[in-house]
């Protein structure tokens, strides 16, 4: 397995995990009937977010101690896969910035509008990796 290729999986693994102790944390209280105002989501998010990259970090290290890579350079197959994935994963980028006018034209709670927008960075993140393992196991497809 690639360098890159294993990043990709960390990422995805690290991406779902965050996700799931975000919303084990302010969901029950949101599905308990607490008001949004109530509820102190952005510490729980901070510290998510900030989780998530030092778990990055310290799991990349890790992998490559344990499974070390015959290299750390990436070629011109791990770029196209890279430029797939991202294109994937931005378009969902996009989405949340477009979900995110909208919830605050309607002048929605902004613990909807930061919801919205970390959901769609998950989503991002979450879709990219897939679009590229996939592209790992099948190849870049030729439009």
């Amino acid at each position: 397995m690639s360098y890159e290729e294993k990043g990709t999986w960390l990422y995805l693994v690290i991406a779902i995990a965050g996700v799931t102790v975000y919303s084990a944390f302010v969901f029950p209280a949101v599905a308990g009937g607490t008001p949004v105002d109530d509820i102190d989501y952005v510490p729980i998010m901070l510290w998510t977010i900030g989780g998530a990259i030092v778990a990055s970090i310290v799991a990349r290290i890790l992998i490559e101690i344990v499974f070390p890579s015959e290299s750390t350079k990436g070629d011109v197959r791990d770029r196209e896969i890279d430029r797939l994935g991202e294109r994937v994963g931005g378009s969902f980028v996009v989405i949340g910035a477009l979900a995110a006018l909208v919830l605050a034209m309607l002048e929605m709670h902004w613990f909807w509008i930061a919801n919205a927008v970390y959901l769609c960075f998950v989503l991002s993140a979450v879709l990219s990796s897939i679009t590229k393992l996939v592209a790992y196991r099948k190849g870049v497809p030729t439009w």
